[in-house]
């Protein structure tokens, strides 16, 4: 199928790995040019050299900034400029027992889980009204729906990012506009498998053996596997795509089966 996103200008935060650089890719691989970004210089430098290899002829460029910092975010998109396509990506995840979390653990996750995508989509969306056509994906979690008893902090910025999407989605009514949010469920991106292998060296066993329960350990999981990024992506790049223009407001689920609630 043809996405019809050639010609098409988007950008991907946290996206020098893991599901945002799938995105990008799968994006590239459509046609559209993309810009990513990440925190450090060094790594989007990296990963736009991996990207042109992967897609060749693909236009693509990074900028870095941490998009939990205010002023780098305004800076960011005054670089920027405008797009037709925002993906929101990027986004923080620890493991922790609710009475361990101290302010800035629920003040780091808001201001890059919930708060980028604000500032992001309070400068972006407004002049895709004025042209009549644009794309924001969110990427948030079957955790805003289902949040974790140690991941509490994540969960309740990924429940405030459906939220967010909601309202944004009321603001295009009636223009070729769309907003939607990605429900994506256990994923094996890079993020996931580090904090794996750091968890298999403290309790002494093999990083496979763990990654292998993990990935049962979720009863209600059709999958039975960990998801890949790609697809993760797939979906994404289908959101952002003109071809999707019935899809507005949605909460669109990629969970492999793990939630049992309709949304």
């Amino acid at each position: 199928m043809d996405l019809q996103l050639t010609g098409r200008r988007a950008f991907v935060s946290g996206s020098t790995q893991g599901i945002g650089h799938a995105i990008a890719r799968g994006l590239l691989d459509e046609g559209a040019e993309v810009v990513v970004n990440g925190r450090d210089a060094g790594r989007v430098d990296a990963a736009v050299a991996l990207l042109r290899d992967a897609v060749p002829g693909a236009v693509v460029s990074g900028i870095a900034a941490d998009l939990a910092d205010a002023a780098q975010v305004e800076r960011l998109l005054d670089e920027l400029g405008e797009v037709d396509v925002l993906v929101v990506n990027a986004g923080v995840f620890d493991v922790a027992p609710f009475d361990r979390l101290t302010d800035a653990d629920w003040q780091r996750h808001l201001d890059l889980n919930l708060l980028s995508a604000v500032r992001l989509t309070r400068r972006l969306l407004g002049p895709m009204l004025g042209r009549g056509w644009g794309r924001v994906v969110l990427i948030s979690s079957e955790s805003g729906v289902d949040v974790p008893a140690d991941m509490t902090h994540y969960g309740v910025t990924k429940a405030a990012l459906l939220a967010l999407g909601n309202g944004l989605a009321k603001t295009t009514r009636g223009t070729g506009v769309t907003v939607n949010t990605v429900l994506g469920g256990p994923t094996w991106s890079d993020g996931v498998a580090t904090t794996v292998e750091q968890i298999a060296g403290a309790q002494g066993v093999v990083p496979a053996d763990l990654k292998a329960s993990l990935a049962t350990a979720r009863t209600t999981s059709l999958l039975q596997r960990f998801i890949e990024p790609e697809e993760i992506a797939r979906l994404a790049v289908y959101l952002a795509s003109p071809v999707s223009s019935a899809t507005n407001g949605a909460a669109v689920r990629a969970d492999g089966g793990v939630l049992t609630t309709l949304l």
